[in-house]
């Protein structure tokens, strides 16, 4: 932390009475955000959040168009929050609303880009299943979120504390702009000559339908960040409330899959076809209006998209980036990936990844 940064916090703090509490640096993940832990003379703990807002590229304004928002860069074509301190209030505040476990935000400011919240504890499911806590219950519960979140169409608008914050639609660019990202960053990765226009051409031909289908679909809040990683057991609450929630603030309206398949086929854990069959199988009974058919197509050509997003912006780039640790990652993604292939009206999509990345340049 720089010396201007650290005295902005230093204010921040002091003015919400925790000058004195002890900070505990959390781990941090490929944002350009971070956690610590304030452990103050007195009182419950709580979690310091810290997001420079210069460190980001701006947000998409409501009403852009596709042109505006490619100009603005890859926050706003992809309809990403930049760690919006007001994203993450209004958020925040909206799933409390329904019930749900959010941390209460203690203190914020937005121009500053920090925020005092409340301290879920350290239960993350990735980290109780290691420790071999059972992970179908587990399962069971954060699709049981995701039921209680899809009974109902969000709001336009999220409001809280006198903020205002927008529930975007993950449209057909932002879907594009992520799935593209595979071209951009793989064969750098991978030592591979970049993609030609033919190739290129193809690629959009073949995916297009699929980022039509993830717009056309799109009716319900989406956390956009649903894994193992930014989910807390609390067994003390009772029903969804004991699913803690964390990392929602790039949240959207979104395709009901969007959640279950980051859930599903989560990229930094491994999730058996069984159980991710058993977890959809929940789902669907619990909506038993939606067409099994057409959300399952939805699901597999959507959750293939976001393989190639997280194996290009995610993994290749943070590791050419100095990052080797998301190396780890790649194998079990393309797994996904290829499952999701299998698919026969998929077949086009497996083609060209057959045609132009080879077995060997697949990590």
């Amino acid at each position: 932390m720089n010396p201007e940064r650290e005295a902005a916090t230093a204010r921040f703090l002091g003015e919400h009475g925790l000058a004195t509490a002890r900070l505990e640096m959390l781990a941090g993940d490929a944002s350009t955000r971070s956690y610590a832990r304030l452990h103050p003379a007195a009182g419950p703990r709580l979690i310091l959040m810290d997001q420079p807002p210069v460190l980001e590229s701006p947000v998409c304004p409501p009403g852009a168009s596709d042109t505006e928002r490619t100009a603005l860069g890859y926050n706003a074509a992809a309809r990403l929050a930049a760690g919006s301190v007001a994203a993450f209030v209004t958020t925040a505040a909206y799933l409390r609303d329904h019930g749900l476990s959010a941390p209460k935000v203690v203190a914020f400011d937005v121009d500053q880009g920090l925020a005092i919240l409340e301290d879920l504890g350290d239960g993350l499911f990735a980290t109780l299943i290691a420790e071999g806590q059972p992970e179908t219950p587990l399962y069971e519960a954060a699709v049981d979120v995701q039921v209680h979140l899809h009974d109902g169409r969000p709001p336009d608008i999220l409001e809280a504390a006198g903020l205002a914050w927008p529930l975007l639609t993950y449209d057909t660019l932002a879907l594009k702009v992520a799935t593209d990202t595979f071209l951009a960053w793989w064969p750098k990765f991978a030592g591979l000559d970049a993609f030609d226009a033919a190739a290129v051409a193809e690629w959009d031909a073949l995916w297009a339908p699929v980022w039509v289908r993830g717009e056309a679909g799109a009716s319900v809040f989406c956390h956009r960040d649903y894994h193992a990683q930014n989910l807390l057991w609390l067994p003390e609450r009772k029903g969804v409330a004991r699913v803690g929630l964390l990392d929602f603030q790039d949240a959207l309206r979104a395709h009901p899959a969007w959640d279950l398949l980051h859930l599903l086929q989560d990229a930094r854990r491994d999730v058996s076809p069984e159980l991710e069959i058993l977890m959809l199988e929940r789902y669907l009974a619990a909506r038993p209006r939606t067409d099994q058919e057409a959300f399952l197509a939805d699901y597999r050509a959507l959750a293939a998209s976001n393989a190639a997003r997280i194996l290009g912006r995610v993994f290749a780039r943070q590791a050419l980036l100095g990052r080797a640790q998301y190396k780890a990652f790649m194998p079990r993604t393309w797994r996904y990936l290829e499952r999701n292939l299998t698919d026969p009206a998929l077949a086009g999509l497996k083609a060209w990844f057959d045609a132009h990345v080879p077995a060997e340049a697949r990590a």
